[in-house]
C-alpha cells in the first residue's frame, strides 16, 4: 500500500511540475499513468461508508474480489468499453429553505472508484490553473480559508461595496458543451474525455425511471465538484482576473467557494459596472444569476465619514453573516456571526433527532448530540461568534430536556432535574476555535 501511494504521487508531481511549467500546454496523454496501483489508491481514497448506487454494490462485496474487480475496471475504462450507470438521486432540505430541497446523485461503487482515479489525473493540472480566490473542493482550501480571505479582503478595501453573487441552479443547469470546450484547454485525452463525456451522459434514475437531462453534473459525483471548479474557472475567474480587473478605477477582490461567490471593490462605479454585465457573461455559457439573491450591498467602514450610503449593511457567505463592529480595543473590525437562517435550520435539525430518538438511553443520546454540538463548533466555531455558539448550546440543551420530558406523558422533567442530568451527561462546550482573521490588515 505505501508503495501503491509513493507511484501515484510521483507521478502526480510530475503531472504538477509539467502542468505548472506549460501553462498552456492540452494534455494528450493521461490515461497511460493509470494503472493497476493507481486504481489501488483511487479505491482506498474512495468513502466506503456511503449510501449505494442502482446496482447495490457495497464495498464489502466489492472487496470480496477486489483485485479481479479493479482490473477489469481498469480494462473496460482505457478500451472503451466502460458503461457508466445512472445516477440514483435522492433529496435532501436545501440550506435556509425549510421547503426546497436539494437533488443529490449516487454513483455507484464502481464508480465512484473510476472517477476518483480520473480526479487525481486532473487535479495535478488543474491546481496550477486555479486561482488563489477559489475555494471549496480543492485540496487544503476550505470554507475557513475562504473566510480568512474574505476577512483580509474587506478589511484592506475597509469594507466598500460587496456584491453577492448566486448562481440559479448552476449544478443542474452547467452546459455539457461549454463544459467539453472548457476542458479541452488542458485536457485533450481522449480516453479521460470519452469517461467524463459517458459521466455527464449517464442519467438519473429516481422512483424507478431513468432521465437523461442534456445539462448539468449531478452534485455527489467524486468528479462533480472539480468539473463544477473547471467550469467557473474559466466563465468566472479568468474574465473576473484578465478583462474585469485591469479595467477596474479601484481596488477589487473575487472570492469563490465553488458556486458561492462574493466580490469586493473598493469603488462603488466599478462594483455597478460589473453587476450590470455580469448576467450577460453568464448567459454566454447557460448560467442565469437569481434575481433576488444576486445584490450590491455597501459596506463602507463606518468611520470613513461617508453617510451618503447610510449605515453599512451585511452580507452572507458560507453561513456567516458579515458586518462591521466594534473590536475591544474600540477599533472598528469586519465580524461573523452564524447566519440565522443556518442557526434554525440546525436546530431544526436537532429538534427532529430529538423527537425520534427520544426513547433511547440517555447516555446514547448524549452521545449522538455531543457530536452534533461538536460538529457545530467545529464550523462555526470562528473568532467573534461566541455568543451564537452559546445560543445554539443552550437551545439544544432546552430541545434535549423537551423531548425527554414528552417519554413520559404524565411527568414533565424540571429544570432542576435535567440540570442533574446534565452534570452527569453534559455537552461540549460552545467555544470558537478557530481564528480566520490572523492577519490584521493595515489601517
Amino acid at each position: 500500500m505505501h508503495r501503491n501511494l509513493e507511484n501515484v504521487l510521483t507521478k502526480q508531481e510530475r503531472i504538477a511540475t509539467l502542468a505548472r511549467q506549460s501553462p498552456q500546454m492540452g494534455f494528450t496523454s493521461l490515461a497511460y499513468l493509470m494503472d493497476i496501483e493507481w486504481l489501488r489508491e483511487a479505491y482506498r481514497r474512495t468513502r466506503k461508508d456511503g449510501a449505494v448506487g442502482i446496482d447495490g454494490t457495497t464495498s464489502a462485496e466489492y472487496e470480496q474480489d477486489l483485485e479481479n474487480n479493479l482490473q477489469s475496471l481498469l480494462d473496460r475504462a482505457k478500451s472503451g468499453r466502460y458503461f457508466a450507470p445512472p445516477v440514483r438521486r435522492v433529496h435532501i432540505p436545501k440550506a435556509g429553505s425549510p421547503t426546497e430541497t436539494r437533488p443529490i446523485g449516487i454513483p455507484t461503487l464502481e464508480d465512484k472508484v473510476l472517477q476518483r482515479a480520473v480526479v487525481m489525473l486532473l487535479e495535478p493540472i488543474y491546481e496550477q490553473d486555479f486561482y488563489d480566490g477559489s475555494y471549496g473542493f480543492r485540496p487544503g482550501r476550505g470554507a475557513h480559508g475562504a473566510l480568512e480571505s474574505l476577512w483580509k479582503g474587506t478589511m484592506d478595501t475597509r469594507g466598500g461595496w460587496v456584491l453577492e453573487v448566486d448562481i440559479r441552479k448552476f449544478f443542474d443547469t452547467l452546459d455539457h458543451a461549454h463544459l467539453r470546450e472548457l476542458l479541452q484547454h488542458r485536457v485533450r485525452d481522449g480516453v479521460l474525455l470519452r469517461l467524463i463525456g459517458k459521466w455527464l451522459n449517464a442519467g438519473v434514475m429516481e422512483d424507478g425511471s431513468v432521465s437523461y437531462p442534456d445539462a448539468g453534473s449531478p452534485q455527489g459525483g467524486v468528479i462533480s465538484p472539480l468539473l463544477a471548479n473547471v467550469y467557473l474557472h474559466y466563465v468566472l475567474d479568468v474574465w473576473f482576473k484578465q478583462e474585469v480587473q485591469p479595467r477596474l478605477a479601484g481596488q477589487a477582490l473575487l472570492i469563490r467557494y465553488a458556486d458561492d461567490v462574493a466580490i469586493i471593490f473598493s469603488d462603488e462605479s466599478d462594483a455597478r459596472r460589473v453587476m450590470d454585465v455580469l448576467p450577460k457573461r453568464f448567459g454566454k455559457y447557460g448560467l442565469t444569476l437569481h434575481p433576488d439573491k444576486t445584490r450590491l450591498v455597501a459596506f463602507k467602514r463606518p468611520d470613513d465619514g461617508d453617510s451618503s450610503s447610510g449605515e453599512p449593511g451585511t452580507f452572507d457567505l458560507l453561513g456567516f453573516t458579515h458586518y462591521w463592529a466594534r473590536s475591544r480595543r474600540g477599533e472598528w473590525t469586519v465580524k461573523r456571526k452564524t447566519a440565522s437562517s443556518r442557526l434554525s435550520r440546525s436546530l431544526r435539525a436537532i429538534a427532529e433527532w430529538c423527537r425520534g430518538h427520544r426513547h433511547l438511553p440517555v447516555s446514547e443520546q448524549h452521545k449522538t448530540l455531543s457530536a452534533k454540538v461538536r460538529g457545530h463548533c467545529a464550523y462555526y466555531g470562528i473568532t467573534g461568534n461566541s455568543r451564537w455558539l452559546v445560543t445554539f448550546r443552550m437551545q439544544v440543551h432546552r430541545t434535549w430536556r423537551y423531548w425527554l420530558s414528552r417519554r413520559n406523558r404524565k411527568r414533565t422533567m424540571t429544570w432542576d432535574c435535567f440540570n442533574r442530568l446534565l452534570k452527569r451527561y453534559p455537552l461540549p462546550a460552545a467555544i470558537a476555535i478557530h481564528s480566520v482573521c490572523r492577519h490584521a490588515a493595515k489601517p
